[in-house]
This record gives C-alpha cells, structure tokens and sequence, in this order.
C-alpha cells in the first residue's frame, strides 16, 4: 500500500507513522533530527520534490516522536536505526537507497548505512551531529545522566524545556562514530551552516575525516544557522540530493 497520507506499519513491535510516494530510484529515506518529525520543513520539501520528479521517497516519524505512537523516553539511536532499517526493508520498492539525515538524523544515518550496506547509493547530511551525547553536555549534565537523571535543556525549536534521557545518552555513548574508521564507500555530501550556533561545523569536516569514502564533499554555507531552512539552502539540499543516482 503506497500514498502520500500517513500509514503505519509494525517494526519490531512497534507502530511506526510514515509517508511514501513510489517512483524511480535510488529511493529518498529522510531522517529527522531531534524531537522533530516528518511534518518539518526540510522533510516536506524532499518528499514535494520526489512526488513532483518521480522519485521513490519515504518519511518517517520515530516511535515516541510525532504521529508515531510510544514513549519519547524509551527512544534510542539504536532502537530508531531498527525503525528505519525495517521500515525500509518493508516499504520501499527500490533495492538503492540514498539517506538524508538532518542533525541527529546525520548520526542515525551512518548507524542505518552500516546496516543496509550495499543497498546505500549515498548520504546527505545537513548539520549532521553524530557523536553529540559526548560533545553536547557540560560535565554536570552528564554526571546526572550517568546517574539515571533525565537532563533539561532550554531550546529555540519549540520544546522548552527539550530532555535529555538516560536511556538515549547511554546508548549514544556507545554508538559514537567519529573515534575510529567509519567503514562507508558511498559517495556523501555534508551540508552545514556557517553560523550554526548547535552543532559546530567542525564536526561535518571530522565526519569527513572519519569516513572511508573517498568521495566525500563539506559544503559549508555563509549565513546558514542549524536549521539550514531558507528557500536557498532548501534548494542547495533538493540538488544535492538529485546529484547522486
């Protein structure tokens, strides 16, 4: 069954809310950051886009996050890549995949490109923050979750304030991916604004670094904050992703 309304599907026990519209590929898989979901910007952009050029696109909201029913506190990097990668698996038509991953969408990303392996045709990350329970938390933030304390933080996205959860710190801890070799081949091109005031654009330049991929590109973009949400940085997304086929 395939549309452009919102379905469900069951991944792992779970029941997951998604969009797909079919179409050539590679297919289009977006991963939303943080606390956001299917309905944002970014995400609404790539599935018009898909719809409009013909192309095999799916959006997803994480159990516990958006239509997608659960608790956000149970929510994990790696219970999320077991979302996607199923999902995926069950839904789309195309054996090539190419992964748009927005913030923390750009870690779980490299998590489902692990997993998919040769089905991935290439990533596009826009501000991607993998790492981001090691860098993002002062020492006291992560004594309390180490401690089993949920952590809350004042945001400038609409969830104020935004947790933190143990459950979610300690399983990204232990998927951190910039310490060592990132065994991906697929071409990847990484976005990233200049003025990002969330996610230091120095962590696109060590995610390069830390790929394998000898095909890898950093665009940095003057003026562009965390969201990268203007209509030019929208367009710079929609071009880079019909850049890899």
């Amino acid at each position: 069954m395939t549309g452009t309304d919102t379905q469900f599907a069951e991944i792992a026990g779970r029941r997951i809310a998604y969009r797909h519209t079919p179409g050539s590929g590679p297919a289009i898989v977006f991963l939303p950051g943080y606390m956001s979901d299917m309905a944002g910007g970014k995400a609404t952009a790539v599935f018009d886009w898909c719809v409009a050029a013909g192309r095999e696109c799916l959006l997803l909201d994480y159990s516990g996050c958006g239509e997608s029913p659960g608790d956000f506190a149970d929510g994990t990097l790696s219970r999320w890549c077991e979302e996607v990668v199923g999902l995926a698996d069950e839904v789309l038509a195309n054996e090539r995949i190419v992964i748009v991953g927005s913030s923390m969408g750009g870690w779980l990303m490299l998590l489902a490109a692990r997993e998919l392996g040769d089905r991935i045709a290439g990533l596009v990350g826009i501000a991607s923050a993998p790492d981001f329970t090691s860098w993002g938390y002062d020492k006291d933030q992560k004594a309390a979750l180490k401690r089993g304390e949920t952590v809350y933080e004042e945001s400038d996205y609409g969830y104020d304030p935004m947790p933190t959860h143990p459950a979610f710190w300690a399983d990204g801890q232990a998927q951190r991916q910039l310490k060592s070799e990132i065994p991906l081949d697929c071409p990847v091109r990484l976005l990233h604004g200049q003025e990002d005031a969330d996610v230091p654009p120095q962590t696109s330049l060590d995610l390069s670094d830390a790929l394998r991929s000898e095909d890898v590109q950093v665009v940095l973009v003057k003026g562009g904050d965390h969201r990268l949400s203007r209509d030019s940085d929208i367009a710079l997304l929609l071009r880079t992703m019909a850049s890899i086929h």
